[in-house]
């Protein structure tokens, strides 16, 4: 779901923390948390695409055809115990190009306009604590012998925020149609969260994400940490 909100392009939001006014282009390659997630995203899928596919079990009757970087860091509920580790790794994980990309752009817009208006670190927070509740309610919830991957959960709880924040804000659907920001999220990301409307999908993990979005954005904008 490419996403483009030209105002980005035009103005910059404000911090409340700063009362400088002072903005870097969104453009600047200045390594903050939004390139550093970018990044290391696109070296561990280029990895993958190096790493070859194997025959790998699912639990003691099962088989999943894959790479071992899908394998050892995806989510799999039935090795959880065991793999502690991919309730993190998972999020950097993905399932193909397009999977990797839409990912990706949505958090460069999103996760660039929420770290300029509650900081980096705030961003940081919001992104993986939102990528871990989803990808645990995926365990609790999920198919015990599918593979979780992908930055979904916490892509949702940046966009969970910033609708609470700025549910006003302009966005540019498919770099084409202008519509409000909570019209975008409600159409797109609710109907991508309803169990069973589109197979394949961790919808566990999206509820997850989205739902510690609002609650930050809820947060937020209680505590006055933006001006809109």
């Amino acid at each position: 779901m490419p996403l483009n909100d030209r105002d980005y392009m035009r103005r910059s939001p404000q911090r409340w923390e700063s009362g400088s006014g002072r903005t870097r282009g969104y453009f600047s390659f200045n390594i903050n948390p939004v390139w550093a997630i970018i990044i290391a995203n696109l070296v561990l899928y280029i990895a993958m695409l190096f790493a070859g596919t194997g025959r790998y079990p699912l639990g003691d009757f099962f088989y999943t055809n894959t790479d071992k970087f899908t394998y050892y860091l995806g989510l799999i509920p039935y090795y959880f115990v065991e793999r502690p580790w991919t309730i993190l790794t998972a999020m950097f994980i993905h399932a193909g190009f397009w999977h990797l990309f839409f990912n990706m752009i949505i958090l460069f817009f999103f996760g660039s306009y929420l770290s300029r208006l509650v900081g980096n670190s705030w961003f940081a927070i919001v992104y993986f604590i939102g990528g871990i509740v989803g990808n645990l309610l995926f365990y609790l919830l999920g198919d015990t012998f599918s593979i979780a991957v992908g930055a979904s959960g916490a892509v949702y709880a940046v966009a969970g925020a910033l609708v609470v924040l700025v549910p006003n804000l302009r966005v540019y659907l498919y770099f084409l149609f202008p519509m409000p920001l909570w019209v975008v999220v409600l159409i797109f990301f609710v109907l991508w969260s309803i169990p069973g409307v589109i197979s394949g999908i961790a919808w566990q993990a999206h509820v997850g994400g989205l739902v510690v979005g609002l609650i930050a954005g809820y947060f937020f904008r209680r505590k006055r940490m933006a001006i809109y």
